[in-house]
């Protein structure tokens, strides 16, 4: 869906259509916001920006409050037309999933064809807009699915992959944040045909784990499926830094841009699910990993900067890594939990 929870208030007051418009929380509450409209873009404002940071970029923006049960509601109507078209439908978010018909009989079998019907039906039922990516795998859908936005389609055939992916930069591929980007672009690789020069060995040398995955990606590879009864235990967010750090003060800052980041996280991909507790990790500059976790129902800043400290002061090394997460309760527990508090 494109901008979800703004278009949705704009569609129920179209008086907002062509005004700058996000919906979050309020600056005076380090607030933070969970999507803006395409106005808003204009003037550098994006999901995840500090609300009052929004505010200094763009003086008239129109900040709206989260209605999480209304989106929820669209949402759930938008997933029953998913499912019209196949059983596998893995959600990714409220606004978000992947849809595997290779065996649907729609349309003769057309994915392009049912990725445009679907849109066209969203639109004639909820009058909101979606952008759709066809493509033979799930990492390729998902980069398509972002190429035409807003309200567009793309898609990737089997045969036009390997011209497609050449000239793809690194940085949109899956897992690849500031950080690793920062680290292929020291190496020289910009291009997924610069990363194709790089053997699977030399890869999981510089990059570990991720390297695997990057060997695939760089070739248009992914092998998963679509699963539509994946259940998310967790979900958090990390940072692994560029050099050591061992100053308190700029920890604290990083935990508080993290905790901003996992707000969001938890709002776009689990806002109906109830949270069970909230961990911290570290990791060390000899790359000993620590973790600690408290139990609690909504994410707070204040725990997290309890349990740093609490790990940090009986360490006091240099750490390389830090992260912020939570556990979920069991799936037949949900309910919508986040406190608007939050925002």
């Amino acid at each position: 869906m494109d901008c979800f929870y703004a278009a949705i208030e704009i569609r129920d007051n179209p008086s907002l259509a062509d005004k700058p418009i996000a919906v979050g929380g309020s600056p005076d509450k380090r607030g933070v916001l969970c999507t803006c409209n395409y106005i808003a873009r204009q003037y550098g404002v994006r999901s995840a920006m500090p609300t009052a940071t929004a505010y200094r970029h763009c003086k008239d923006l129109i900040v709206l409050p989260v209605n999480m049960p209304k989106y929820k509601k669209a949402a759930e109507r938008i997933h029953r037309i998913f499912r019209e078209y196949t059983h596998l439908v893995e959600p990714l978010a409220l606004d978000e999933a992947y849809l595997d018909v290779t065996h649907s009989s729609y349309y003769q079998g057309s994915a392009t064809r049912m990725a445009e019907a679907i849109r066209q039906q969203i639109w004639e039922t909820e009058h909101l807009t979606a952008s759709a990516g066809v493509a033979p795998n799930k990492f390729l859908a998902k980069i398509a699915s972002g190429w035409k936005k807003p309200n567009g389609l793309f898609v990737i055939r089997p045969y036009e992959v390997e011209n497609f992916i050449k000239t793809l930069s690194v940085d949109e591929l899956y897992g690849v944040g500031k950080v690793t980007a920062k680290k292929l672009h020291q190496l020289g690789l910009k291009t997924c045909t610069d990363l194709q020069k790089l053997s699977l060995t030399e890869l999981i040398e510089h990059f570990g784990k991720l390297g695997q995955r990057l060997y695939e990606q760089c070739r248009g590879m992914d092998h998963r499926s679509v699963e539509p009864n994946r259940i998310r235990k967790s979900l958090s967010v990390e940072s692994t830094f560029p050099e050591d750090i061992r100053d308190l003060d700029s920890c604290l800052r990083i935990i508080h841009d993290l905790y901003e980041k996992l707000i969001v996280r938890v709002q776009q991909y689990a806002a109906n699910r109830v949270i069970k507790n909230q961990y911290i990790k570290i990791k060390f500059n000899d790359f000993k990993l620590t973790t600690a976790e408290t139990v609690s129902n909504e994410i707070n800043l204040e725990r997290y900067l309890a349990l740093f400290q609490q790990i940090y002061l009986n360490e006091k090394r240099s750490i390389r890594l830090l992260g912020l997460g939570v556990h979920f309760c069991d799936e037949n527990h949900s309910t919508f939990s986040l406190q608007q508090s939050l925002f």
